[in-house]
């Protein structure tokens, strides 16, 4: 057989092999489910129709909020349109996160609603997240001066009545399911698994600082220790104020942090008195004073859990760094939405708060208490008594002291306690 012919015969076998398995090969999938080739782009639009309830309802912002957080995010979550599909707009990438944090709904229902397939959520969502942490990370910030935090300090003397504070602290369990591969480590004291939320709120309910991500096994005091915050406390490098005397006194004291008994008691974390609380005693009197300044941080915690209900149940997402960008993002925009003038007032609504019965000093409960039954879907840390240093005894007892001195009192405490 001549080389041409040979030839011949090999490509017409090739051609033979590859129509059979042109026939064989099997009919090339949709992009696009059938379902969800009308999407739902124009829910935006529609929102967009009744400014007042259903668009600040269903974002808790405001349009103008929503557009300004978008001009700076869209650059990172943007794609651009192929011959095979048309992209999700920026715009709905974004309703989707929002819709997500105030809401928790499950990915299957945000499917149904945005006509998104929850591939697509899964993996849009961590971009978005960090988009939103990125654009807004100037609202969490710590003091840089003795001044800065001499104004917070004044703002919780002027506001709640006690001096010498910088912050409210108090940490939170947020409870996620058991993250695969794993054996305790998000085992917590309640018997669920969790990541922990750290913060510290100045006297207007905004978050000074937060840590998100200790593991739920690790003790509630060990979590304080392990953040950077702590550190820089230790080693004096917050540019906290001198120690000085409070209004009408001689002994020098620090500037401090006020929390609840999960803490300990240092020279500048002051805790609750636990014995010889009789009505009218010093120790009762310095319990209530604290506890005025306390609450911040306590409410704070629960507006932020009212408002986005994606803490009111296990976060169902199983990668660690999505749950904490899911945390961080509602703490940034709670800062921002306190701030901003378009959706503050919607946002922290008259009442929303505990509040003070000027005359007697009765605590009115804050509406966020209704809205979650008093349920936040935020866990407490745990009480645990510790034996405090003599110093820490002594900065305590001379805020007792002052509370019960005639320049430190205040109108109602005798009557109400």
């Amino acid at each position: 057989m001549s080389d041409s012919n040979l030839l011949l015969g090999v490509s017409a076998a090739y051609l033979i092999i590859a129509s059979a398995n042109k026939k064989r090969r099997k009919k090339r999938s949709l992009w696009v489910k059938n379902y969800l080739k009308n999407r739902n782009f124009g829910i935006i639009d529609d929102l967009q129709l009744d400014e007042d309830i259903l668009f600040r309802n269903f974002t808790r912002m405001s349009q103008a909020n929503f557009y300004s957080i978008l001009k700076i995010i869209e650059p990172e979550i943007v794609k651009q349109n192929t011959r095979f599909r048309e992209a999700v707009p920026a715009k709905i990438k974004l309703l989707i996160t929002l819709r997500y944090l105030a809401t928790g709904d499950s990915f299957s229902s945000l499917m149904y609603l945005f006509k998104v397939s929850k591939p697509f959520i899964s993996t849009m969502l961590p971009t978005v997240l960090k988009a939103i942490i990125n654009a807004l990370q100037n609202y969490i910030k710590l003091p840089s001066s003795d001044q800065e935090w001499k104004s917070i300090s004044n703002e919780f003397n002027k506001l709640w009545n006690f001096p010498h504070c910088f912050g409210a602290i108090d940490g939170k369990h947020v409870v996620i399911q058991k993250p695969e591969n794993t054996i305790s480590e998000f085992h917590n004291y309640k018997g669920t698994n969790s990541i922990v939320l750290l913060g510290i709120a100045d006297a207007n309910y905004r978050f000074l600082y937060v840590n998100v991500g200790c593991q739920g096994r690790i003790s509630d005091g060990g979590v304080f220790k392990n953040t950077s915050f702590y550190k820089k406390l230790e080693k004096n490098e917050l540019n906290l104020p001198e120690n000085e005397p409070l209004p009408g006194r001689t002994l020098s004291l620090p500037y401090v942090l006020v929390a609840d008994d999960a803490f300990p008691l240092t020279e500048h974390i002051m805790k609750p008195y636990n014995t010889d609380l009789n009505k009218g005693s010093p120790k009762r009197v310095y319990n209530y004073r604290l506890s005025r300044a306390r609450r911040i941080i306590e409410n704070t915690f629960g507006l932020l859990s009212s408002v986005f209900r994606v803490f009111r149940k296990p976060i169902e997402i199983k990668v660690e760094d999505t749950i904490i960008n899911i945390v961080l993002a509602c703490v940034y925009l709670h800062n921002f939405l306190r701030v901003q003038p378009d959706s503050r007032q919607f946002y922290s609504t008259s009442g929303c708060f505990d509040s003070y019965d000027t005359s007697t000093g009765e605590i009115i409960p804050g509406s966020w208490r209704e809205i979650t039954s008093g349920d936040t879907g935020l866990r407490p840390f745990r009480s645990i008594p510790r034996r405090p240093a003599t110093t820490a005894k002594n900065v305590r007892e001379e805020f007792m002291s002052y509370f019960m001195s005639e320049i430190g009192s205040v109108p109602f405490q005798d009557i109400y306690l």
